[in-house]
């Protein structure tokens, strides 16, 4: 007997009714979501968007750094890690939209190596002493460092003492992160990148885009980049950023604390740092300078 077909291809088998709605639920459901940008996709470049917009950082027309001035924190790099600047780590988690569009705190940071100023690398030198906005910035004078305004929310530079439930991820050091509310944990200081000449330089104007130090002021440890931790973030692979000093066997402080306070080039063509390197060459004869 010849094999007879008792149904074909278009015949509905099973739960095909139940089926149909629920693909139709998760269509209803996609497109609601897309209509109020709510989709994975929409999060990110609405994240990318505003946090990696343009921020025109100070310009120093006599080489000094002073309360109010908009920097970059850059790391110029070494043995095992390129230039890089301290970065605002907002993944969709630290995003919110209530009662204006911004990052949440507390937030983290990572050392991105795109040096473009922007709203995710761009810092304020602020006042914790009173001193008022325009004045100089002298060495070891406490100051903080907080986010530019609006979608970045003005959020603080903080670490504290490093515990088993509070320290950076990958290296298990002090954690650095940015929280919206200032206090002690928050202060920092500029000291002389070279040991020796700490003490002369004391209370002198800090000057912009030469190497220093960046000092927590509760904890006295340095600001620093780690090479060999890396960060996966929503931007790329990044480093991490800790508080933490390493010394070398003169005991001096090692290149991943070592920072450029960058600002803007006067002639309006990007940063002092990218077009005028020979500023690292000089660094003696700026600090000299603005001694005088």
């Amino acid at each position: 007997m010849a094999h007879v077909r008792t149904y074909r291809t278009n015949v509905k088998i099973g739960n095909w009714n139940e089926d149909l709605l629920l693909e139709e639920d998760a269509k209803k459901d996609y497109l609601e979501k897309k209509e109020r940008g709510e989709l994975t996709a929409q999060k990110v470049d609405f994240l990318k968007q505003n946090i990696l917009r343009p921020v025109n950082l100070s310009v120093t027309t006599d080489g000094r750094l002073r309360f109010g001035d908009v920097v970059m924190l850059v790391n110029m790099g070494g043995e095992n890690r390129e230039r890089s600047a301290v970065s605002i780590n907002a993944d969709m988690s630290s995003l919110v939209k209530v009662p204006s569009p911004g990052i949440q705190s507390p937030c983290g940071i990572s050392a991105g190596r795109g040096l473009q100023p922007c709203t995710r690398t761009a810092f304020v030198i602020t006042s914790v002493d009173g001193s008022p906005e325009g004045s100089t910035l002298l060495f070891e004078q406490n100051f903080a460092l907080k986010t530019t305004s609006g979608f970045a929310r003005g959020l603080y530079l903080t670490s504290d003492l490093q515990s088993f439930q509070k320290c950076a991820k990958k290296s298990r050091l002090q954690e650095v992160n940015l929280v919206d509310d200032t206090s002690f944990l928050s202060w920092w200081k500029i000291v002389h990148f070279d040991p020796q000449e700490r003490l002369e330089y004391e209370a002198q104007p800090v000057p912009a885009n030469v190497k220093v130090l960046i000092i927590h002021c509760k904890t006295n440890q340095a600001l620093a980049v780690l090479g060999d931790q890396v960060l996966w973030t929503t931007y790329g692979k990044e480093y991490e950023v800790t508080a933490h000093t390493f010394l070398d066997s003169h005991k001096a402080e090692e290149d991943k604390n070592h920072w450029i306070l960058c600002t803007s080039d006067p002639a309006g063509d990007g940063l002092v740092l990218i077009n005028h390197p020979e500023s690292l060459a000089n660094n003696r004869e700026l600090t000299q300078a603005n001694r005088d």
